[in-house]
């Protein structure tokens, strides 16, 4: 009989987390979900603010939400932690998380930002960067990051709903400077 690999520590442990977070928020009728899994403008004299700084991307708003961003994370995650290192990836996940939390608590003071779409775009222009070789852009790259773009424009201008485009360019932006970083370190 077949024994199970816990393949890809980073992505696994952030999908268990992801998921620990959506039954603890329905468990505690979302308290857990507004205190430790949501970011928002709240005082720096709480610590539950820099809990938040990170905490917010394994939260979600429902089952759906979480699925939809679990989906990706799942399919696109762990052959980018195959290529980088689990101990890379975490980085990059941690400081997207950060910036797009201190961003959004800038920002945004009178909304709140849950879920791991940042993330999930962060490792979407990644991947579309692992082909770079001499410091060649991938076209992947440039296809990826035009058509992302422009989804989350159009959506920002067009579309009404409770979407954080802005925090999901973000995400793509981190994951587009991570790659070239990475790429550099590993040519030199």
């Amino acid at each position: 009989m077949k024994k199970l690999q816990y393949n890809s520590p980073v992505i696994l442990s952030f999908f268990f987390l992801s998921l620990l977070s959506l039954l603890l928020g329905h468990l505690t009728s979302e308290w857990t979900t507004t205190q430790l899994f949501s970011v928002y403008r709240s005082s720096l004299a709480n610590p539950f603010t820099y809990v938040r700084f990170f905490g917010h991307v394994l939260g979600h708003a429902d089952f759906s939400h979480f699925l939809g961003n679990m989906l990706l994370l799942l399919v696109v995650g762990p052959p980018m932690e195959e290529k980088y290192g689990s101990r890379l990836l975490l980085l990059g996940i941690l400081f997207t998380a950060l910036v797009s939390g201190i961003l959004h608590f800038v920002l945004f003071p009178h909304t709140a930002l849950l879920g791991a779409s940042g993330i999930v775009f962060m490792l979407i222009m990644l991947a579309s960067l692992s082909g770079m070789k001499d410091g060649k852009i991938p076209l992947t790259l440039l296809l990826a990051g035009a058509l992302y773009l422009g989804q989350e424009i159009y959506s920002m201008l067009f579309i009404r709903d409770n979407v954080a485009n802005l925090m999901h360019i973000v995400g793509g932006v981190c994951g587009t400077g991570f790659g070239f970083l990475l790429g550099k370190r590993r040519a030199a």
